[in-house]
């Protein structure tokens, strides 16, 4: 991955990585360690962590490693790390005070990208007004955070249209990221739209639908002659064709072959019969793989 490639401009005029390692599901060292490392061997700079992923312990540990093996040749200027606020934190008190608690457990001076994981507070009924009012004062901390240094990103993961309209109205600093769940099964125009307009970097994540895309009955069957033309995998087809869209992605794998192999997508390119066909299959087969937060006022 070249500098040019591998990395988009945000509003701000700061760069953020095109590509980065999930890593949900994984919380033990002996998960993590190989696969982040063998991620940052192959070009990876971001690392996508939360709360309530329960892993930034081990996460802070694994970045110490890399900063102080000359082998992978990393500063900590060069890694962008992202965690996010679990929705028990909600609230402008909690939220800081969660912040600093990520950052202790990271052992970082400061956050590259914080996000608001879910536009709800744990415990609270969907309908309830108290969510809209919670995650409001929760991104009022992340702007103070910002302006302290604490973070040097700051954005939302899982909102709905009705919650970012809200959010663009109120915040002082817009969203520098937005993160949700973007695939060829889940295409939602309206948040892409917003995004575009203010200028809102788009973050997919499950690109494979939880690899649901890619075996068993939600398959896209339609993957495996593309894949065979361009000599490429169906996983690296479904980033590839995010990453045409400019959309950042975070793909996670268990496996550091995996890994690697999810990294190279700047060697190939999906023609505009392949991106028509994918950015139009929702239409012929619709699904949500993971969390749906349309109800939550």
């Amino acid at each position: 991955m070249t500098d040019n490639q591998a990395s988009f401009i945000l509003h701000d005029g700061t760069t953020m990585p095109k590509i980065g390692l999930g890593t949900y599901r994984m919380k033990t060292l002996g998960e993590l360690r190989p696969v982040v490392k063998e991620a940052v061997r192959n070009g990876y700079r971001l690392i996508d962590s939360a709360t309530v992923y329960r892993n930034e312990e081990a996460i802070g540990k694994i970045i110490n490693e890399i900063i102080n093996d000359e082998t992978f040749g990393v500063e900590r200027k060069d890694l962008f790390v992202t965690s996010k606020l679990s929705p028990r934190n909600q609230g402008y008190e909690e939220c800081y005070k969660a912040v600093l608690a990520s950052l202790k457990k990271l052992k970082l001076d400061y956050i590259d990208l914080y996000l608001i994981h879910w536009p709800g507070t744990s415990k609270h009924k969907l309908d309830d007004p108290k969510n809209k009012e919670n995650r409001s004062e929760s991104y009022r901390a992340l702007e103070q955070l910002l302006k302290e240094g604490k973070l040097r990103h700051i954005g939302v993961s899982n909102y709905t249209e009705k919650h970012l309209r809200h959010l663009i109205d109120t915040c002082t600093v817009l969203p520098h990221v937005h993160q949700f769940e973007l695939h060829p099964a889940l295409y939602q125009p309206e948040i892409l739209s917003i995004c575009r307009e203010n200028r809102i970097q788009i973050q997919a994540y499950s690109s494979l639908g939880e690899g649901k895309l890619l075996k068993g009955k939600y398959a896209i069957k339609e993957l495996d002659p593309i894949s065979e033309r361009l000599q490429v995998s169906p996983a690296q087809v479904l980033l590839r064709w995010a990453i045409q869209h400019d959309w950042a992605v975070i793909p996670k794998s268990t496996k550091p072959d995996r890994v690697k192999t999810n990294g190279d997508l700047f060697s190939f390119e999906l023609s505009g019969q392949d991106m028509a066909f994918l950015d139009d299959y929702h239409k012929q087969e619709a699904h949500r793989m993971c969390w749906d937060p349309t109800d939550i006022y």
